[in-house]
């Protein structure tokens, strides 16, 4: 599972340009589905048919991963070829001086800032631009609207993992491992990977409203309580999968929540429960869809969030695909 996650995070996928990242999930789950479609929005969505269980009720399950990162767009380039940039969702300024961004066509780039007025001034994006070697402008093939990603490499220290973008690949990657799993469900079950999360949760929109789920979980990271000095918060790195009671965006559905706390009780995985201050997932967007979405979100403790070299436990993800299959293999309490 390790390479697929590298092969995952590596990929580039702003949000509005996930194609590469889609193209990647399709052809590693396509033979073990039995139905793949893209919506209109971008969204990748697979099917898999419920297997009849004597004495369980058959439900609609949605489980749903972002495909797309943060990233930046060029706005606008100078005489002498430096670029301008807007970020694309939530870019730090503060972790960008020095960091390399690669463009869809493999150019790479290194930020720069002016010069600050005072020493210890933090860096905004309006003074800083994109440097891609450029001697004029003459000798520059970027333009205008162009997308780029950051670019580190994955990292495996063992039990943790360091790399750009597992906002959300590694959600996409529980979800992937999962179909590969072939665990039979008495549920229809629908594997939806979408876009434009980082914008604004738009792919969840569209894709529930398409779907039409009973009962849907968003698999996505959540922040941590567990550095130096940090934001006190009951999420610790190494500590099993999160389930979300409460985010900035949404209550989860209680029933939801109790039948992942059961399911992890019931086999012996380890958890923590998540109330997260800031920030909301797709499962905000599933929850209102149509006349409402019983709703709840497994969540992947993450350190150093929305900057190029995020931090999760293998051990979590390991446990979060163990625990999105016990529940699929059994009804639900609710």
């Amino acid at each position: 599972m390790k390479k697929l996650i590298q092969q995952l995070t590596e990929e580039f996928g702003p949000s509005g340009y996930e194609a590469p990242v889609r193209d990647l999930i399709k052809s590693l789950i396509v033979r073990h589905v039995d139905e793949v479609r893209v919506d209109a929005m971008g969204n990748l969505i697979a099917r898999k048919k419920a297997v009849p269980q004597n004495g369980i009720a058959s439900r609609r399950i949605m489980l749903a991963a972002h495909m797309d990162e943060i990233g930046v767009m060029i706005s606008y380039i100078d005489d002498k070829a430096f670029l301008r940039f807007t970020p694309i969702g939530g870019v730090f300024p503060s972790t960008l001086l020095g960091s390399r961004v690669v463009f869809t066509d493999g150019s790479v780039g290194v930020i720069g800032r002016e010069k600050p007025d005072h020493p210890d001034e933090l860096p905004s994006i309006s003074k800083m631009f994109i440097d891609v070697g450029a001697k004029d402008r003459e000798h520059l093939t970027r333009k205008v609207g162009d997308p780029a990603t950051f670019t580190r490499p994955f990292v495996d220290i063992g039990e943790r993992l360091v790399a750009k973008a597992f906002d959300d690949r590694i959600g996409c990657a529980i979800l992937i491992q999962s179909i590969l799993n072939n665990t039979v469900s008495p549920h229809e079950v629908y594997y939806v990977f979408t876009v434009q999360e980082e914008v604004g949760l738009r792919g969840a929109v569209t894709s529930a409203y398409g779907v039409e789920p009973d009962v849907a979980i968003a698999v996505d990271i959540t922040l941590t309580g567990d550095t130096p000095e940090a934001q006190p918060m009951a999420v610790a790195l190494g500590a099993g999968p999160a389930i979300k009671v409460k985010d900035r965006g949404m209550l989860a559905h209680p029933a939801v929540k109790d039948w992942l706390v059961d399911t992890a009780k019931r086999l012996g995985i380890p958890y923590q429960l998540e109330v997260l201050e800031m920030g909301t997932t797709d499962a905000m967007a599933i929850q209102t869809s149509r006349a409402g979405v019983a709703a709840g979100v497994i969540s992947i403790a993450t350190r150093y969030a929305h900057t190029p070299s995020e931090m999760i436990d293998f051990a979590d993800v390991q446990g979060a695909v163990s625990l999105i299959d016990g529940l699929l293999g059994a009804g639900l309490p609710f």
